[in-house]
């Protein structure tokens, strides 16, 4: 994976650019500008194909979506929508992520709009992080359209129902810093340095031991399915990954050393 660094129109892999940072970061840049990064089939599924590489590097433990320094994405290409050329692929879903978004951490960095499928790639994500300057909202409903890209269901999980329920139902848009007071929104920044903020967040992330983020990804997103009672037992299957694996006996020597640990992932 690579920068390109092309700037003719682009659709399918062109659309979407990489670039590794310190070896364990990938940013990855939505480039659709004649279309505000709103996705049409090929753009999802060149995003399932680099979350599908992001997934099998062992190397890369944190990933960075972002889009430019005016929009984050405006979500389904309706030009492309409206000839049946829809932004889903095959395996991960809406916009090649949002059915099945990855094992690894994965951060949005927003700047501009993040509208319709933009806001439910982010609720696809772990993180975001945020431009204050940044808009972000659900406007299906004014077009008699639905958020059926986990919209529905993934925002009131994140933010108290009325308030989601008012987000579906108008088709309203809410500037950023409302979504960071209710929780949805990690940090805040100033404008342009949302990339910047996420990269910050992202070196967090890598810092720590990669088998224990794994597991703990998974745990939290399944803890709104799991009652008390089962809790105990089922986070078992991703603690296990941890209990007595070199990176857990690495993290207690650098800490007992007062060093930092070098991670092997295993």
């Amino acid at each position: 994976m690579s920068t390109s660094d092309r700037v003719e129109q682009p659709s399918g892999a062109d659309a979407i650019l990489t670039e590794r940072r310190d070896d364990h970061i990938l940013i990855i840049r939505m480039h659709r500008p004649h279309r505000r990064n709103a996705f049409d089939g090929a753009t999802a599924h060149a995003l399932e194909a680099v979350i599908d590489d992001y997934e099998a590097d062992d190397q890369l433990r944190c990933a960075i979506i972002t889009g430019s320094d005016t929009v984050f994405s405006s979500g389904q290409d309706l030009i492309a929508a409206a000839s049946g050329d829809m932004a889903g692929a095959k395996r991960r879903g809406g916009f090649g992520i949002m059915g099945q978004p990855p094992r690894k951490p994965i951060i949005a960095a927003v700047e501009g709009h993040a509208l319709a499928g933009g806001l439910e790639l982010c609720l696809a994500c772990d993180l975001v992080v945020s431009s204050r300057t940044a808009t972000m909202g659900l406007p299906e409903a004014a077009r008699s359209l639905v958020a059926m890209g986990g919209g529905c269901f993934r925002l009131p999980q994140r933010i108290p129902y009325h308030l989601a329920m008012e987000l579906v139902l108008t088709g309203n848009a809410w500037p950023a810093t409302r979504f960071a007071e209710l929780g949805l929104v990690n940090r805040l920044t100033e404008p342009g340095q949302a990339l910047a903020g996420a990269l910050e967040l992202a070196h967090d992330i890598v810092r720590a031991g990669p088998l224990a983020v794994l597991a703990g990804k998974q745990i939290v997103q399944h803890a709104y399915e799991w009652t008390d009672d089962e809790a105990w037992s089922n986070q078992m299957e991703y603690v296990n990954t941890v209990l007595g694996s070199e990176d857990m006996h690495e993290g207690l020597r650098a800490f007992a050393e007062k060093r930092p640990a070098q991670w092997k992932g295993r």
